[in-house]
């Protein structure tokens, strides 16, 4: 294949646009908040942020490992951390009206605990601000050190993402040597087990009375940069032995001319032979289709994931597992996270002046959290 082949016209995407894209836009900025969203050119930016849904960047912006397949700086940190951050990112994204949030890092090898308390003491805050905001943390593998997945977990995310990325065979070419597929299947293992232990605890604290909170882990792998289609399909069973709950599966694309090549366009029609597949194995949903990447529509796909499978209550008159069921879910949950959002801003920001209805733009409070950059001495 050509360094640069002609995109299929199943990949061309219009650019996103509309009222409330520019306007989460604009929050960002404000917020000095990066999303991967933008960072990453993610073709379904406008899809997700119309949704509700944001991806957060966390640790920074430079990565201590050099995946073939990632354009995210590569090098040292030394150890580099904002302490602020996990307060500044709760306080900013729970003045937005998100119903879904996904806080993904870098890879910090530098750190004795790769980072995981950090990650841990942000969904902490930022449940203690929205309780109603859904929160899934994409993480790296911690270098294997179960005790820092175990303090992900015990942060009470509604989902524990770790990406396998690729198959196996080809796991050495495609990861930085530091990562190993048999690696990332031991942290999604471990997790969860220990999403399990945790809702047996509180089950049994509750003495019954109540369901604990479901939660879940996913995982997703990138198709046509050298593997074979049985060889997704053994990539699935691995990921369903490990208790991986939902799946995503994308084209990948190559960011530069630096990175691993694309060795074929996947056809749409294959990519839901994998979704059928990865459902008949067990995965409570799975999401696969050339322009799916791992936090694809979240919301959507957590809500489908429980209503499938009777988890999530429904609103009245709503049928299980249909379409208007999932979107008369996911407008009630987005009316809610307007509302908890307006509430929050005018407790922490009661001089700030903003419509009735309108959402919360989180601004003079915020304000008074002096970005980072400005600690810096140059």
């Amino acid at each position: 294949m050509a360094q640069f082949s002609p995109k299929p016209e199943w990949l061309k995407v219009r650019a996103p646009g509309g009222d409330t894209y520019h306007h989460l836009k604009e929050t960002f900025r404000k917020l000095d908040l990066h999303t991967v969203c933008e960072e990453a050119r993610c073709p379904n930016v406008g899809e997700c942020w119309r949704e509700g849904t944001a991806t957060v960047m966390l640790l920074g912006d430079v990565c201590t490992r050099g995946c073939r397949f990632c354009a995210v700086t590569t090098g040292d940190p030394r150890g580099a951390v904002d302490v602020r951050e996990p307060e500044h990112v709760a306080r900013a994204i729970a003045r937005l009206s998100l119903q879904y949030v996904v806080m993904t890092m870098v890879n910090r090898d530098d750190l004795l605990d790769g980072g995981a308390e950090h990650v841990a003491r942000t969904v902490s805050r930022l449940h203690a601000l929205r309780p109603d905001l859904l929160i899934e943390t994409l993480v790296g593998d911690f270098q294997g050190h179960m005790s820092a997945v175990d303090m992900v977990v015990d942060a009470g995310p509604d989902v524990f993402a770790h990406n396998v990325e690729v198959v196996r065979r080809i796991t050495r070419v495609i990861r930085d040597v530091r990562s190993s597929y048999d690696q990332s299947l031991a942290v999604l293992r471990r997790a969860k087990e220990r999403q399990r232990r945790l809702a047996a605890d509180a089950a049994e604290a509750a003495g019954g009375s109540a369901p604990p909170p479901r939660r879940l882990t996913k995982s997703s792998v990138m198709v046509g940069i050298g593997e074979t289609d049985d060889e997704v399909l053994e990539a699935l069973r691995d990921l369903r032995a490990a208790g991986v709950d939902i799946v995503t599966i994308g084209q990948y694309l190559r960011p530069s001319s630096k990175h691993a090549p694309v060795q074929r366009f996947v056809e749409p029609e294959t990519f839901a032979a994998f979704e059928r597949a990865a459902l008949e194995m067990g995965f409570l949903y799975a999401a696969s289709a050339p322009l799916v990447r791992s936090s694809y529509k979240a919301a959507e796909v957590f809500v489908r994931s429980l209503m499938d499978r009777g988890g999530a209550p429904l609103p009245a008159g709503a049928s299980p597992g249909g379409a208007p069921a999932v979107e008369a879910l996911l407008e009630e949950r987005l009316a809610v996270a307007r509302r908890e959002a307006a509430r929050l801003t005018a407790e922490l920001d009661p001089d700030e002046p903003r419509p009735p209805d309108g959402p919360a733009t989180a601004s003079a409070g915020t304000a008074r959290l002096v970005p980072a950059a400005s600690l810096i001495r140059r």
